[in-house]
């Protein structure tokens, strides 16, 4: 296939935008009055049993850095605390942590100036990554004109309705876009056996760096099925089979449907918001029911065990992970929703400060970064 490159000469993979308007001008800074995060929780503490789970708003610190603070205050160590989800160091972030009842005297005198307890409270169970439902984002902008103003609020109507591609945030690639190479020095070694390389890395190093790994060919794959979701609306039937080699009957399938992100016969869908997984192979009902937010298209985390596709969408994964596809044994594969849709998205604007505020839920996993970068039309630190 002879799609077009989109990679830039930068060690972090820029994966194409959904949307095609000209870059909006507007100031963004992931402080604590800016950029808000607050965790929804999976389900409701039940208020008896041996763990006590406290609800903390921090700045400044991240997750990992916020539990070193309340060990060495209560005495727990790291391993006793459970928590839904990292959270950034950026930004104020509130979050659920549990730990074991018998320290909650300790967490009664807790001080800390840049982390503040909200309330807290016992339940049955440890908590588990994973045991949170979503994130609520509140996000301001600055420096906003009225013109710029209007466009924002076009764009959001847009992606309000349409949805967006979930892409993994620059979050996920290290601070300096390294892991990803990093992670392939890794396999490299694992695969040749080079004990000298493999002592660099610890085991949980090597499971971060082998998560980067897989969430940069997920972005690389995602990226190319928004690239011909968009020539799908730029280029005949004819140019189109051009482009990719695809046959005929796939071609026509992608012309034929309307919405913005294509589905592809044979590819892993899963049902939305969550649900199982099974193969998209009644096209026109799963465009249908896609259309309702009711399923989705599933890309891969490459490893062992993921959920198979087939066909052309099976061909066209194996092609932009080849290399992933050769270290898979070392990795435990799985599926992330590739289009997401965000929730409770509401905006204003207030000319008088040129200030522009949003807000929305997302699923958990997907990044508030991502969809600002939709949003401006361009990288989120660029200006």
């Amino acid at each position: 296939m002879k799609g077009q490159n989109f990679m830039e000469n930068s060690p972090i993979f820029k994966p194409l935008l959904t949307t095609t308007h000209t870059p909006i001008n507007a100031h963004f800074s992931k402080n604590a009055s800016d950029f808000v995060v607050r965790e929804i929780p999976l389900y409701e503490f039940s208020g008896s049993g041996e763990h006590l789970v406290i609800q903390i708003q921090k700045k400044g610190l991240s997750t990992s850095e916020a539990l070193s603070a309340l060990a060495s205050a209560t005495g727990a160590k790291i391993r006793d605390f459970g928590y839904a989800g990292l959270k950034d160091k950026e930004g104020m972030t509130t979050q659920y942590i549990s730990l074991p009842a018998k320290f909650e005297s300790f967490i009664e005198r807790f001080s800390n100036e840049n982390i503040k307890i909200l309330n807290a409270t016992r339940h049955n169970n440890k908590l588990r990554i994973g045991h949170l439902k979503a994130n609520h984002f509140f996000i301001r902008l600055k420096k906003v004109l009225p013109s710029e103003a209007k466009k924002l609020e076009n764009v959001i109507e847009l992606i309000k309705n349409r949805g967006f591609a979930n892409y993994f945030g620059y979050q996920r690639f290290g601070r300096f876009g390294d892991n990803y190479q990093n992670a392939k020095e890794l396999l490299i070694a694992m695969a040749s056996g080079d004990k000298k390389i493999l002592k660099k890395y610890n085991p949980k190093l090597r499971d971060f760096l082998i998560s980067a790994y897989q969430s940069e060919l997920f972005n690389r794959y995602l990226s190319k099925r928004v690239e011909i979701s968009r020539f799908c609306d730029s280029f005949s039937a004819k140019e189109l089979a051009e482009i990719y080699k695809f046959d005929n009957d796939t071609i026509k399938d992608l012309k034929n449907q309307k919405q913005f992100f294509r589905l592809i016969r044979g590819e892993v869908m899963g049902h939305y918001p969550f649900g199982k997984l099974f193969l998209c192979e009644d096209l026109e009902s799963e465009v249908d029911k896609f259309n309702q937010r009711d399923r989705t298209s599933c890309g891969l985390l490459v490893g062992t065990r993921a959920y198979e596709a087939t066909g052309v969408a099976l061909s066209l994964e194996q092609e932009i992970m080849a290399e992933g596809f050769g270290f898979a044994k070392f990795a435990n594969g799985s599926r992330r929703f590739n289009w997401v849709w965000a929730d409770e998205m509401k905006y204003n604007y207030n000319e008088e400060e040129a200030q522009f505020s949003l807000s929305f839920t997302l699923q958990k996993g997907s990044y508030a970064t991502v969809v600002l970068r939709e949003i401006l039309g361009r990288e989120i630190f660029d200006i």
